[in-house]
């Protein structure tokens, strides 16, 4: 497919993986989170990815309530498209995880394109001292975990989402989630342009190699000539350098807390704007242009900011 001429950035705020006593700068109350999702956008991140914790211990939610307490704030701050998680739990049905995005039917939606083995459980193993109680459980317990989303699963989210018009994040761990996306397109379920955002570097799921990349790339380019637009996410380390990668390759980009602490090797980053920051500028430096919420609408074809219900 042709390269774009702008890069859009996503940011993704707090995610379902890391809990509160990984990093102190986590978000979780609803203050926190939207405070956190416009500055993020002030930085130049066009996409923003959320998701809901509970404010007061900062566990998971798909409680509908909880988004309410910050998607009308960040709409009114902000021009940023939103785009709500509908994996939200590794347990919950898929029923409960899309409950949010038919309640406020927002421009974009993630939905992941396989089952897998999901799992953070190694990360419970770097901590003596948690939080709050619920922490050190739910994240060793990952190793038993699967991540259900069969393709009764996926036809379900896009039947059910198909009368809001909203446009996925069709994220995939591993190659043969390609192979199911097209599948899923052949039966009718997502029409072009879809958008793909090539995950590397979760447990369970395809490795962080540039290699990776290029294969992921090359068997996109196969499956879907020009009926795609793209974009990466590299867990932890390779967040920035995947970045970068994708940035020359004539790709978009995803960055946030959700996805790694870090803002550079073994330091914890302030917020998710300084990682928006810090890609922007790799970005404008290497002579790219990042796209403003706008422009990432055209380019997606989404619905506009208008056709929300927050």
């Amino acid at each position: 497919m042709a390269k774009q001429q702008k890069t859009i950035i996503t940011c993704a705020i707090t995610g379902a993986i890391h809990t509160p006593t990984m990093s102190d700068a986590l978000p979780y109350t609803a203050d926190d989170i939207t405070a956190q999702a416009v500055a993020a956008a002030e930085a130049g991140a066009s996409i923003l990815h959320l998701h809901a914790r509970r404010p007061e211990d900062g566990g998971v939610s798909v409680d509908v309530d909880h988004f309410a307490a910050f998607l009308p704030r960040i709409k009114q701050a902000s021009g940023a498209v939103v785009n709500i998680s509908t994996g939200g739990s590794l347990t919950l049905s898929i029923a409960d995880r899309v409950r949010p995005a038919t309640t406020f039917s927002p421009e974009m939606c993630s939905l992941n394109m396989g089952s897998m083995n999901f799992s953070f459980h190694p990360l419970a193993k770097r901590y003596d001292d948690w939080k709050f109680d619920w922490e050190k459980d739910y994240v060793a317990n990952s190793e038993g975990n699967i991540f259900r989303n069969t393709f009764r699963d996926i036809r379900e989210a896009a039947e059910t989402l198909a009368p809001h018009d909203i446009k996925f994040e069709h994220e995939c761990y591993d190659v043969g989630h390609l192979y199911n996306l097209k599948f899923c397109m052949e039966a009718g379920l997502f029409k072009a342009p879809v958008f793909i955002q090539f995950i590397f570097g979760i447990l369970g799921g395809i490795g962080p190699e540039v290699d990776n990349l290029i294969f992921m790339k090359r068997t996109a380019d196969r499956l879907f000539g020009d009926d795609y637009r793209w974009s990466v996410l590299g867990a932890g380390g390779a967040q920035m350098p995947l970045a970068t990668t994708a940035s020359q390759m004539g790709g978009n980009v995803r960055v946030g807390l959700e996805d790694s602490l870090l803002i550079a090797r073994g330091k914890l980053a302030e917020s998710n704007a300084q990682q928006v920051t810090k890609i922007r500028r790799i970005i404008e430096d290497l002579g790219s242009q990042v796209a403003t919420p706008d422009e990432a609408r055209e380019i997606l074809d989404l619905k506009g900011g208008d056709k929300v219900a927050f």
